[in-house]
């Protein structure tokens, strides 16, 4: 309510005004009587007179629901209105926030700028903090030893949920924080998008490879930029000889991503955008038999492939690092923790304790980013008590997993191809029909 309007319909206005007793003289004895208040029904006799706009909307509010009905419950009636439009609210919300199917299950947009080899030198990386797309990139390009050839800028979440760019006073180079646009000085993702030639009105993502000298997108599609960071800038890398898609391993990769993708990384967002029943069981139960052979898996391999870090671990832990965090309580993904998993957990500290790893996890950004925006799903905007297991302190606890034994994982994939029905699936197809969004 503005301030003017609560100024003048304060509650006080609703009380009679105070009596107060004449004063005694020497011929009369001075009457007793009550003295009430001037104070709002909702404030104790003790406490002061709340000055901010949001407290007297508050109070109007509490001296209104008391006048009408009370200490009970609002009527069966208002209740049922109340929420027969809260759902319908919801649901145009949710359409433009998640689309979905038929079914009320969770259809991901497409990606509308893809790559695989790039020649531009003068590169940019756009990011988002709580984006675990995002993340994949910022890892690999941590890990390769990028930072100096690809400078980065990161937006953050703003009231409508789109990417904006914002100075930080507190950040520095060292720091991955929201902080002000580098490459162009926009105030919004959707600005950046829109400077490339022909301009842009569709979904402005992260992450977005940027050529910085032809004001030109090259790439918002996560599996691409982290194939171009991992392979296609070696002659700018620290670390060029660090690869984490190796030719060998090129098909076990895309046999873990085929079953990783669909039910784990877009898994937990099926979970939580889901708009009906069946679509929110359907996803859940996919969730946790996928987690449930994953933590099986890495009981006897160290990583998805064995025994090196590959690009499929990458995408893998950027969402078991929020899951507890964020998936397991706004998302439903209520089943298990992660923290219940002892393999899945102890996997996700080992990568969590790979040097540069941990520099890339904001878990405030991530927190605020996914309980501040998605309104839908948190409309009181608070956010919960980070979980105990999610501190940096005890993330750093020994995994002990390099003591795991080298396991030729080949019988083992074709038990889990066969499993999910993804034998016939090609990642490559499966992954142009889908984008980033975090």
């Amino acid at each position: 309510m503005p301030t003017g309007t609560a100024a003048v319909f304060s509650a006080t206005n609703f009380l009679p005004p105070p009596r107060y007793p004449p004063p005694a003289t020497s011929k009369t004895k001075p009457t007793r009587c009550h003295v009430i208040p001037r104070m709002s029904l909702n404030q104790s006799p003790s406490s002061g007179p709340k000055s901010s706009t949001s407290s007297s909307s508050s109070s109007l509010l509490s001296s209104i629901t008391n006048l009408l009905w009370g200490p009970s419950l609002p009527p069966g009636l208002l209740v049922a209105t109340v929420r027969t439009a809260w759902e319908t609210t919801w649901q145009l919300m949710m359409s433009q926030l998640a689309p979905s199917d038929t079914s009320g299950g969770y259809s991901r947009p497409l990606s509308q700028f893809r790559a695989t080899k790039i020649s531009a030198k003068n590169l940019h990386l756009y990011v988002g903090l709580p984006c675990p797309w995002a993340h994949r990139t910022l890892i690999v390009r941590a890990l390769k030893g990028l930072e100096n050839a690809v400078p980065v800028s990161v937006a953050g979440p703003g009231a409508d949920g789109s990417w904006e760019f914002r100075e930080n006073p507190t950040a520095d180079n060292e720091t991955l924080r929201q902080g002000l646009d580098r490459a162009n000085g926009c105030k919004t993702l959707k600005e950046v998008y829109r400077l490339r030639g022909g301009g842009y009105n569709g979904r402005s993502t992260v992450p977005m490879l940027w050529d910085a000298e032809k004001k030109e997108v090259i790439c918002n599609e996560s599996s691409d930029i982290i194939e171009i960071l991992n392979s296609g800038l070696n002659g700018l890398a620290e670390n060029p000889d660090l690869d984490l898609s190796p030719p060998l391993l090129k098909g076990k990769i895309e046999e873990w991503n085929a079953i990783v993708y669909p039910n784990v990384n877009n898994g937990v967002y099926r979970c939580g955008f889901a708009q009906s029943q069946e679509a929110y069981d359907k996803a859940v139960d996919e969730l946790f038999s996928t987690l449930d052979v994953l933590d099986d898996h890495l009981g006897r391999s160290r990583y998805l492939c064995g025994e090196n870090l590959t690009l499929a671990d990458v995408c893998l832990f950027t969402t078991l690092i929020r899951f507890d965090l964020v998936y397991n309580v706004l998302f439903k993904c209520t089943k298990k923790k992660l923290l219940e998993y002892a393999n899945l957990h102890g996997y996700m500290r080992d990568i969590y304790q790979i040097p540069k790893v941990a520099a890339t996890c904001n878990f405030t950004a991530i927190m605020d980013g996914y309980y501040k925006t998605l309104f839908p799903l948190n409309p009181g905007n608070i956010r919960p008590t980070k979980p105990a297991s999610c501190y940096h302190e005890a993330l750093l606890v020994p995994s002990k997993r390099e003591s795991l034994p080298i396991l030729d994982t080949t019988k083992q994939h074709c038990k889990l191809k066969v499993t999910f029905n993804l034998a016939v699936l090609n990642f490559r197809t499966y992954i142009a029909n889908n984008s980033d969004i975090g």
